[in-house]
């Protein structure tokens, strides 16, 4: 396997699933500030032009994050991050879902359209008008994940699954991008804690995200 890095809080979410996992792969690194990954020696592999990605050793190439980790959790099942049994498995994907859809997304697009506004522009569709909009859903999203998590340890109760990777990879980066986290959210603040507190936490922060003071 080969897989394809850079920053940004999705590669890192994957750093992190293999951390977990104790899962050391070959690596090849993208400037994605320079704009490597919309050229075509990259986007031969992913024409998307989106980070990460991961080239299988039959030579298929995945793009995705959680397509990646549902890859890599078939080929390395233990420890389980997805889940050992259907009914683990179906609730893990039933909350990254809800995650990605409900905060990720609008918090990502809320980046793009304001302060990643300089880089974007010019690599992508860009609707900075809608920016304030997009902060507010995932603000919207956050109360109500704060108020599931009520009386758990994890957001699949006690249980860290591929789900809470999915939340602390965007949530870690988001106050770096003018998306503070809400200290009123107690829930979600305290899952944040737990997460953080794990090696994979620091051990995923990319080496030039570190040297810019940044956590992704």
């Amino acid at each position: 396997m080969k897989f394809y890095n850079s920053l940004g809080p999705n590669p890192r979410l994957v750093r992190m699933f293999m951390l977990e996992k104790g899962i050391d792969i070959p690596t090849t690194e993208i400037d994605i500030m320079a704009g490597e990954n919309r050229q075509a020696a990259y986007t031969d592999i992913n024409p998307a032009g989106q980070m990460p990605s991961l080239t299988l050793d039959d030579g298929t190439n995945i793009a995705e994050t959680i397509a990646i980790c549902e890859a890599l959790e078939e080929a390395h099942p233990t420890p389980a991050l997805i889940g050992a049994t259907l009914t683990a498995r179906a609730e893990t994907r039933m909350w990254t879902r809800r995650i990605e859809f409900k905060i990720n997304n609008p918090l990502t697009d809320a980046f793009r359209y304001a302060e990643g506004l300089p880089m974007f522009k010019d690599r992508m569709r860009t609707i900075p008008e809608a920016a304030d909009s997009l902060k507010a859903m995932a603000r919207e999203g956050l109360e109500w994940l704060d108020a599931q998590l009520a009386g758990r340890d994890f957001v699949c109760g006690d249980r860290f699954s591929l789900a809470d990777i999915t939340l602390y990879a965007f949530l870690d980066f988001a106050p770096g991008v003018g998306q503070p986290i809400d200290p009123a959210l107690k829930n979600v603040s305290g899952l944040l804690e737990r997460i953080a507190s794990r090696p994979s936490a620091e051990g995923s922060i990319h080496p030039a995200a570190k040297a810019g003071g940044m956590r992704a």
